[in-house]
């Protein structure tokens, strides 16, 4: 049987913007990884596309301040990039995730290029000085996992265990 867990985007203050069904693949003690289809209207990011039915493999861990979203194209199922979101750690139920978004994001395309986005956004966030430093850190971390190709950027895009 098919678990499915619905994930929860919350905004950087806990409320919730949007919510959305998803199969569970794998669940570790601290993280879990689930499979959805992106349901919304094309999103845009200068070049690079996310496109109605992406599938998108989804990593959401409780004890790291980002989750990872490996982003497969919905007709050829190539590989477009992995879309990182720095959040708070997730909080991982039997059947929710709920990650709060604060703002920051990091595209890798296939290649090992990253671009960050949305740093406006960051910067206007009323964060503590504490969660402002553990977001740039992980904004690095993250950087450095895909630079290495560790973790969730590791080919095949389906590799389980985090880094």
């Amino acid at each position: 049987m098919t678990k499915t867990i619905t994930i929860h985007k919350l905004d950087a203050h806990g409320h919730e913007v949007t919510a959305y069904p998803t199969r569970l693949l794998e669940r570790g003690s601290n993280w879990l990884r689930v499979e959805g289809s992106f349901d919304r209207d094309d999103v845009a990011l200068d070049d690079w596309m996310v496109r109605r039915n992406d599938r998108m493999v989804e990593w959401f861990f409780e004890d790291r301040w980002y989750n990872v979203f490996a982003v497969h194209d919905g007709v050829s199922d190539a590989l477009k990039g992995w879309y990182c979101n720095i959040t708070r750690p997730a909080r991982l139920g039997p059947a929710d995730v709920f990650a709060e978004d604060l703002a920051l994001d990091l595209l890798v395309l296939p290649d090992g290029s990253c671009r960050v986005l949305d740093e406006d956004e960051f910067e206007a966030l009323h964060l503590s000085p504490q969660d402002r430093a553990q977001a740039l850190a992980a904004l690095s971390g993250l950087k450095a996992l895909a630079a290495s190709r560790q973790g969730p950027f590791a080919l095949p895009s389906e590799q389980s265990a985090p880094a």
